[in-house]
Order: C-alpha cells, then sequence, then structure tokens
C-alpha cells in the first residue's frame, strides 16, 4: 500500500529547528494521529543529510555514515504518514535529489519548504557563519553572495540554501505542483504561533496535543553579540578549540543560551545598496514562482522584503556593547565551571559514600564470617574436653589465666 512522506527540505532560518524539536518530543501524540517521525537521536535527520550529500561537517559525517539509507528503510517500511525534516537538504544537488527520491520506492512524496525574505535571511545566514566558526566580515559577506559570479563556497553554500526558486525546481523536479508546499513565514508582527499552524497545516496534524519539547530552538544575536563570536573565533580557531567543545561552549553555551537572551542590542539588517539589492531580487522570485503552481501556504507576498531597518555595521560596532557583551559571556563561563565543579564534588562524595558502604558491608561479613568459626571452633574444644583430661587441664589453665571459672566457652 502505498504512504505518504512529508519532506521538509528547510530553507534554515525559517522556523526548522523549533519544528523538528516539537517532531522528536512527541512520538505518542504523532502516533496517534497516524504519524511518525524516525529519530532515536535529534540529531538523526541532520546525519542522513550529511550522509546523503557527503558533506564534510566539523568530524560529524564519520558519525554519518550509512545514515540515509536507513532513515529511507524506516520511511519504506512505514504504513503512517512518515515526516522528515533537515534545513541543510535544500542544498543537495540534482544527482543527489534523485539518489533521495530513488530511496523512498513506491512512497508517495509531498516536498515542504518554509522561506523567508531576503531583507531577513542574508543577515541571518552571515550570523549563522559565525556561530560556526567563521570570521568572514559582513561587508565582504554581502560582496561575496551579490557577485553575480557567486564565487568560492561560501557564496555557493548561501545560494544552494537560499535561492527559493532553485531549491523547489531541484527537489520538485520529479513531482506535480499540487505536492510542492511552499510555507511563507510571516512578516514580523505576526502572531508568533501563525507559522507553526502554517506547518501543521501542510502536515495535516492537529497541533493541539503536541507538547512544547526541550524548547531548543536556533535564536539570533544582536550586532555587538555576533562580533563578539566573530572575535572569540579568531582566538580558539586553529586547533585551540576542538569541534565538539566549540559547539558545546561557544555555540550553545555563549551564543545560544547567553548573548541571544540580551536585550536592547541593535539587530543585524542591510545596508542602503545591498537592501536595493535584495528587493530587487525578491521581486524576481516571486514572479517566477507564480507561474509553477505550487501550493503556497500563507501569500507569497511575504517574500518580498518590508521596510529597511536602520543599519548599524557589524564590522565596526560600538566597543563598549561588545565589552559588555563580553562581561556576559565571561559570567557565563564562570558559572558553567563552577557547576561542573560542584557536579564533580558531588559525584566524588557519592562515589566516596558508595565505597564506605561497600567496606561496611565487607567488615560486617567478615565479622559475621569470622564470629560463627571462632564460636564454632570454642564448642569443639569444650567437648573435646570432656573427652580428655589433658585437654580439661589446658582449657582450665586457659581460663585462669583470662580471669575466668565457668564452664562455658
Amino acid at each position: 500500500m502505498t504512504h505518504k512522506l512529508l519532506l521538509h527540505v528547510g530553507a534554515p532560518k525559517t522556523g526548522t529547528s523549533f519544528v523538528q524539536d516539537l517532531l522528536f518530543h512527541n512520538p505518542k501524540a504523532l502516533a496517534e494521529q497516524g504519524f511518525v517521525y524516525p529519530a532515536d537521536r535529534f540529531d538523526a535527520h541532520f546525519l542522513a543529510a550529511l550522509d546523503l550529500m557527503e558533506l564534510p561537517w566539523g568530524g560529524l559525517e564519520k558519525q554519518a555514515v550509512g545514515a540515509w539509507e536507513r532513515l529511507a528503510e524506516q520511511v519504506r517500511d512505514e504504513d503512517r504518514t512518515v515526516i522528515v525534516s533537515h534545513e541543510i537538504l535544500a542544498a543537495a544537488s540534482r544527482p543527489q535529489v534523485r539518489r533521495a527520491m530513488d530511496s523512498f520506492g513506491d512512497t508517495e512524496v509531498h516536498l515542504v519548504l518554509s522561506a523567508r525574505d531576503l531583507v531577513r535571511q542574508i543577515p541571518a545566514e552571515w550570523q549563522e557563519n559565525v556561530k560556526h566558526r567563521r570570521t568572514v566580515g559582513y561587508r565582504d559577506f554581502l560582496d561575496t553572495i551579490m557577485d553575480p559570479a557567486r564565487p568560492g563556497k561560501l557564496a555557493s553554500w548561501f545560494w544552494s540554501v537560499q535561492e527559493v526558486p532553485a531549491i523547489l525546481d531541484r527537489w520538485g523536479e520529479s513531482l506535480p505542483p499540487e505536492r510542492v508546499h511552499l510555507v511563507t513565514v510571516p512578516p514580523p508582527g505576526a502572531p508568533p504561533e501563525l507559522l507553526w499552524q502554517r506547518f501543521t497545516g501542510v502536515l495535516g496534524l492537529d497541533p493541539a496535543p503536541l507538547e512544547r519539547g526541550s524548547g531548543r530552538a536556533n535564536p539570533s544575536l544582536g550586532v555587538p553579540e555576533t562580533a563578539l563570536i566573530r572575535r572569540v573565533n579568531g582566538r580558539v580557531n586553529h586547533g585551540v578549540l576542538g569541534g565538539d567543545p566549540y559547539r558545546a561552549l561557544v555555540r550553545e553555551l555563549l551564543a545560544h543560551r547567553t548573548l541571544s537572551a540580551r536585550t536592547g542590542s541593535a539587530r543585524l539588517s542591510l545596508p542602503e545598496d545591498a537592501q536595493a539589492w535584495a528587493v530587487e531580487l525578491s521581486d524576481r522570485w516571486v514572479a517566477a514562482l507564480e507561474k509553477k503552481g505550487y501550493d503556497v501556504v500563507g501569500d507569497l507576498a511575504e517574500l518580498r522584503p518590508g521596510p529597511a531597518a536602520p543599519f548599524v555595521d557589524p564590522d565596526a560596532p560600538d566597543e563598549e556593547q561588545v565589552a559588555d557583551a563580553a562581561l556576559d559571556a565571561i559570567v557565563a563561563l564562570l558559572r558553567h565551571e563552577a557547576a561542573a565543579r560542584r557536579a564533580d564534588r558531588d559525584r566524588e562524595r557519592a562515589l566516596r559514600e558508595e565505597l564506605d558502604l561497600l567496606r561496611r558491608e565487607r567488615d560486617d561479613a567478615w565479622g559475621r564470617f569470622y564470629g560463627r568459626a571462632s564460636y564454632r571452633a570454642r564448642q569443639k574444644l569444650v567437648r573435646a574436653a570432656d573427652r580428655s583430661r589433658f585437654l580439661a587441664l589446658l582449657l582450665r589453665g586457659y581460663r585462669k589465666a583470662r580471669g575466668r571459672s565457668s564452664r562455658s566457652a
């Protein structure tokens, strides 16, 4: 029996982390509605995407070997509606897309792409580069992606995950347009739940039974905070801080859990020339998409950028604000270290208590054994003395020496 696959391929910075977190933490609620999100760990679909596209990713690609075929096998073997989601799938080439589609067998594939206007996506993508330990300046980044030649890996990656018409063309090549679903991200000021409602509408899910997961998300930073992380990268790259420690300490602890919580900082935006270029390109995209007949959930007009926000140059930030952000970062690291030390002391104390308990149990067991053995030996000696005058004399002498006169041992 043919079943359905809802394949969500991105794009980055369009609410994907929020969606994946909810799907991963609600397997029972999904199953009750006839859905399955096949993942035994939160990054299972990320690893599968790395495997499909054979992407290097700070050593994580070693864990990804065989992950795509395992995921595809789960898709083929299911009789429920399967949901697969990861934003880096947007970057898949045509041969990789064909391999993916072939791996699903006779499954009815529905493609889902979430998209946001370029004026918000461009700064967000540069910030993601910074959060992945790159040091490229903002102006250099803009000049690179605005270059029609799209030189180098940076521009190539940006357009592979952000050029909405091209992504839909690659992934939707073998699908009828009614099975290609484009979810537009609402403009600033829209109700926060609107994007999630659009997603669940495409998926056919009732969102009410789904409980909020771990709160995992990919929050944004302000201008001074991003400038700080970029400077940190310059100090910890080149072997100073490995991939796993960087992800845990810089990206998660500092960027996501500490600096993203700072309020009042200027948000990243586009300078005037880049703003005009992004608006013109967006108009061309919308015109092209209107002709495709895709299922649009939201409004294509939302892909046209709104008014420009005030531009604050992250290449020349307010140094006092950067210093203030650095102090918050230092405090976060100190708290993290203090908590780690407390945890080490608690583990050491628990281990000592466990060892003391084991010693007491050992000593008690030995004492009980020794006591029983000694008592049995004394009983045997008394019984033997009743039969031997020589042993009786020895026993009497022993008791006299101990100051005892009774017959009991």
